[in-house]
């Protein structure tokens, strides 16, 4: 699964990598985007610009909302078929920026976090999903993140992780009026040797911390991109 992650960059950076996207002036950066938070995506509706939503799928049937904060990931195994998913990904897909993501590894009964990110530096694109609920007039728009078997890199840390999506082609693909199967031929588990990762502090548990101490590796210093 996918419990944690960060979004930190610069507009020019999202520009340089996905090229002519509305991102605004300053953006939000978060060291520990939790469940329930908001968070950057691009959707298929507007796949020019950044949007601020909240991660967590509502589904746009439900009825008072109460779901919130439970659907944070979507399994890509039976995606077309679930009551929740079944209409998003054939309809409202999206794309979720991070620089890295974080899981836990269990080691001698503890659980010990690492940051996950793409070796060369770049921001990871993750697919997801997206539906909106209304709450009276309100509308509500919310995400999921897919996710895939693992790949050679995250293997040793979970039996899953994020849909990355490698390549600029499969990422401005996965926002176009698709069929079904098309959908699905992009649902593929990540190639192997992009990510690299290192062990962080514990404070990533707590999504009361959001500092850039949250990067730093273990028994050595940052990384910076």
């Amino acid at each position: 699964m996918c419990g944690r992650f960060s979004f930190v960059a610069s507009p020019e950076k999202v520009k340089e990598q996905l090229g002519d996207i509305e991102t605004g002036q300053n953006l939000r950066l978060s060291f520990n985007i939790a469940p329930t938070q908001h968070a950057y995506v691009i959707t298929n509706e507007h796949p020019k610009r950044l949007e601020y939503l909240i991660w967590g799928l509502i589904p746009h049937w439900s009825k008072d909302g109460k779901n919130a904060g439970k659907m944070i990931n979507a399994r890509m195994e039976g995606i077309g078929s679930k009551p929740s998913f079944r209409i998003p990904v054939r309809k409202r897909r999206c794309l979720v920026l991070a620089d890295s993501f974080y899981e836990w590894r269990n080691e001698g009964g503890k659980k010990i976090p690492y940051r996950i990110f793409h070796k060369n530096g770049e921001l990871l694109l993750f697919a997801g999903i997206w539906d909106v609920w209304y709450k009276d007039d309100y509308a509500v728009k919310t995400f999921s993140i897919i996710t895939a078997p693992p790949n050679k890199e995250v293997a040793p840390l979970h039996n899953r992780m994020p849909m990355v999506l490698p390549t600029r082609k499969k990422q401005e693909h996965w926002l176009e009026d698709l069929s079904f199967e098309q959908v699905m031929e992009l649902l593929q588990p990540p190639p192997d040797n992009i990510l690299d990762y290192y062990q962080v502090s514990d404070k990533v548990n707590s999504v009361k911390n959001d500092s850039p101490e949250l990067h730093q590796r273990i028994g050595g210093q940052p990384t910076l991109f």
